[in-house]
């Protein structure tokens, strides 16, 4: 068993629509990011506002509960050295206009709301994030 850092990895519903999941899993392959655990789910509207409750009080806070509990998600444990930071780097600029060339948003974010995957953004949140989806 590898003691690298651990970080969660969602694959939203526009690229779970679209049957990006295994494209994207390969990313993270290819860049040494091993995936621990994964599952499929709907989540409610209630509990992707549970999950999003840091940003309840920013003004796309329903937009974002309601695109995330839009249709089935795809949500992983990625382990690695440097895990979160690595993800994020990956992942690209939330707006993918902004991303850089061959990051999954760049290759496959449909718009700012729409941008594919979600990585967390610390060490703490993401002990918190992989809480929230695997270990109820």
């Amino acid at each position: 068993m590898s003691n690298g850092e651990r970080t969660l990895s969602i694959i939203k519903p526009d690229a779970v629509e679209r049957n990006l999941s295994e494209k994207i899993k390969s990313i993270f392959l290819k860049n040494n990011l091993l995936v621990l655990d994964t599952k499929k789910l709907h989540l409610s509207k209630d509990e992707a506002a549970e999950f999003y409750k840091v940003h309840q009080s920013k003004p796309f806070y329903d937009q974002l509960c309601n695109y995330l509990s839009s249709g089935p998600i795809e949500v992983m444990i990625l382990e690695g050295e440097n895990a979160v930071l690595k993800n994020r780097e990956l992942m690209g600029a939330t707006d993918p206009k902004n991303a850089k060339d061959g990051t999954i948003r760049k290759l496959y974010g449909v718009s700012i709301d729409k941008n594919s995957v979600h990585g967390s953004d610390s060490v703490d949140n993401a002990k918190i994030e992989i809480n929230f989806f695997f270990n109820k």
